[in-house]
């Protein structure tokens, strides 16, 4: 049996992923932080103890060490990671507080830099060796939207990450590759259906798509050899504007 984790696994993108690698045959180890929310999502897969809520905070490098010696334990080792934790952060940039640049940082750039590197570490050493490591990035991993310095800056960052991770991962069977998602139907974007600011000044609705297309993409990309990657896929509602201009 195959093991994964998928952090941020407590709702939206994370817990439809988790589902759908649990539907796949996975064990699953669900973290992020908020238990119950955790334990939600192991009641909704139904997946007959193959799947297990580990809360933990992705900015506190101990949590993170701790996570990844529970899955040691647990499973003796780990096939798949979906570095899916993160969060918004934005406004007006010069009114941005260095607290409010920290906070997208520590979640979206050092919390993925400590779970990649633990499972970097347990896919290095296993025998079997090798694994494969999923990074969430974002359409603003190539474009801002307005008001969105932070959560932008590290969604670039991740892809220098997703890169450095596949590059140093090559004699060690690591195989690493990043999902960019433009507007999954999640809580979080709820708003886009209210009207979001666009480039030119107005505010508009924008389309969405179901995020269960998104864990399917995941899945995908999962269930590749660690013969072939999938270096970068960018999955996006067909019509939100992001091609061209609007």
């Amino acid at each position: 049996m195959k093991v994964a984790l998928v952090t941020g696994a407590g709702s939206g993108i994370g817990k439809a992923v988790a589902l759908a690698l649990a539907a796949d045959g996975y064990a699953v180890t669900l973290a992020g932080r908020r238990a119950d929310a955790l334990d939600a999502v192991v009641a909704e897969a139904n997946a007959a103890g193959r799947v297990h809520a580990r809360p933990t905070d992705v900015t506190r490098e101990a949590d993170v060490e701790a996570l990844f010696a529970d899955i040691a334990g647990r499973h003796g080792r780990l096939d798949v990671l979906f570095n899916n934790a993160g969060m918004g952060g934005g406004g007006a940039f010069d009114t941005l507080t260095l607290d409010q640049w920290n906070d997208v940082v520590a979640v979206n750039l050092t919390g993925a830099f400590l779970c990649a590197r633990g499972a970097f570490r347990m896919m290095k050493a296993q025998s079997p060796r090798g694994g494969r490591i999923i990074n969430n990035g974002s359409l603003s991993a190539h474009a801002p939207r307005p008001g969105s310095a932070p959560y932008t800056a590290t969604k670039h960052a991740i892809t220098g990450l997703t890169k450095a991770i596949a590059l140093d991962g090559r004699p060690f069977d690591v195989a690493c590759g990043q999902i960019d998602i433009g507007n999954a139907a999640t809580d979080m974007t709820a708003r886009m259906a209210r009207g979001v600011p666009q480039a030119d000044g107005r505010i508009a609705p924008e389309p969405v798509m179901d995020v269960a297309d998104v864990a399917r993409a995941v899945a995908y990309m999962a269930s590749l050899p660690l013969t072939a990657n999938v270096p970068f896929m960018t999955v996006m509602a067909t019509t939100m504007p992001f091609i061209g201009r609007g």
